[in-house]
């Protein structure tokens, strides 16, 4: 008989960490792969977000194009696992080196967790940046770039229209 108490003192606790330890750590290695994949799906919107700001920039900068307005709705999924997201900018001068070019640090946020992503837009001198906020999930979400003349000069003003 004295057995069977050893094997019941010795399995017992092992049975209780079964109960409580495996459920709690398989719990959190799905939550750190659910954050991992929305940063990975905000990661590919910041990008596709800059690379529109970007060629809009670039498409209007040119001195054949005349003063104008462009906007471009990116195509972008209203959600990101039942999520809508937003993206927000802050422009930044950046000098040195062979020019002077401004810098916008896009922030994409999934709204109701932690998950955000910051990526930069590199562009030209002659950039004014509206602060606005683009929101996935409305049907008019789009990037507007517009073109003015000031003599030879132009300024092309970037901003999102939600």
């Amino acid at each position: 008989m004295p057995h069977i108490t050893i094997e019941y003192m010795i399995m017992i606790p092992m049975l209780l960490m079964q109960i409580f330890l495996f459920p709690m750590t398989a719990n959190w290695i799905m939550n750190t792969w659910v954050d991992s994949r929305r940063t990975l799906a905000l990661q590919g919107v910041a990008d596709h977000l800059a690379s529109t700001m970007q060629q809009l920039y670039s498409s209007l900068d040119h001195a054949s194009i005349p003063a104008g307005k462009d906007s471009y709705a990116p195509g972008l999924p209203p959600m990101i696992e039942d999520c809508n997201y937003f993206a927000s900018g802050t422009l930044r001068p950046v000098s040195g080196g062979p020019g002077f070019t401004k810098v916008i640090d896009l922030v994409v946020t999934l709204s109701g967790t932690k998950n955000s992503v910051t990526t930069a837009v590199i562009l030209g001198p002659n950039l004014v940046w509206q602060p606005s906020l683009f929101l996935s999930n409305s049907t008019r979400a789009c990037v507007t770039a517009e073109k003015t003349m000031n003599g030879t000069q132009s300024t092309i003003t970037l901003r999102f229209d939600s």
